[in-house]
């Protein structure tokens, strides 16, 4: 069947019309910022510093890339300033956020989230310290950093619990447990390892046992955005749902833990958890 002029024109008005015709047009470019001092996963591109550089920024680049969507990755402030900017609406969404109930006003959280940061516990390879489970934690002394982003249930308990002294940084509590001023570190898989291979403590310190705590990492879309609708958050979950089942997320990361080491070594001023 031959198509009338009218009919061809009413066929490409549909077409345009389309929920993804419409979605590229509203939103062709996103705007994200995170937490600046978050290796692996996002920090300070100390070649760019008005851009963040690290494996959420590269998954988001990718998840945006398929999507037809160009994104800026933007350093903002810390994390609270970061959260601030997109709360408001002036950057679009959050790459790097921990489930925050109290945000849920302000923030659409995209599941499944990003990545995962596996919080272990780390001690001294001629440490005593042995556990069963995260209770058993309660008769030493530890150590975490105050950039420490752990679940809301795990905060609670460890705040209930658990006899730990907050440290600037995550060099600063490995530092005490080398020097045997703390029995054990709580710390993320990939920031440990790659701190304590940075730092040359890889013969004296080890990760035990498996992960007390394994918080989630969000990309966040601000209720103010002009891009946050239907179409864009399906199709984010969607996305998000098929980079684990790839291979992709641990690819990423990987070469992100790869590429702060070798910024550490050359760097003394490099961000740390």
């Amino acid at each position: 069947m031959v198509l009338s002029k009218a009919g061809r024109v009413l066929a490409c008005m549909t077409a345009l019309l389309s929920p993804l015709a419409l979605a590229a047009g509203k939103c062709e470019r996103l705007v994200a910022t995170g937490s600046p001092d978050a290796p692996p996963y996002s920090w300070q591109d100390p070649k760019d510093p008005r851009h963040l550089i690290g494996a959420n920024v590269d998954l988001l680049r990718q998840v945006a890339s398929e999507l037809g969507i160009k994104v800026e990755v933007l350093h903002a402030g810390k994390r609270d300033q970061a959260l601030e900017e997109v709360r408001s609406g002036r950057i679009d969404l959050l790459l790097d956020t921990p489930m925050q109930v109290e945000q849920l006003t302000a923030l659409d959280y995209i599941h499944p989230p990003l990545l995962l940061n596996e919080y272990l516990v780390w001690t001294r390879h001629d440490g005593q310290v042995v556990f069963d489970g995260p209770a058993d934690l309660a008769r030493y002394q530890g150590s975490l950093s105050e950039r420490a982003r752990l679940t809301p249930a795990f905060d609670a308990f460890a705040k209930a619990q658990l006899h730990l002294v907050v440290a600037q940084n995550l060099t600063q509590a490995f530092q005490k447990l080398v020097l045997g001023q703390v029995d054990y570190v709580l710390a993320g898989r990939y920031a440990g390892m790659a701190m304590t291979q940075g730092l040359g403590m890889s013969n004296d310190l080890i990760a035990r046992g498996l992960p007390v705590d394994r918080p989630g990492l969000y990309l966040a879309v601000s209720h103010n955005s002009a891009c946050n609708d239907s179409w864009l958050r399906g199709q984010l979950a969607k996305k998000l749902t098929e980079l684990p089942i790839s291979g992709t997320s641990d690819a990423v990361l990987q070469r992100n833990v790869e590429r702060w080491k070798a910024q550490m070594q050359l760097s003394p001023d490099a961000p740390k958890q």
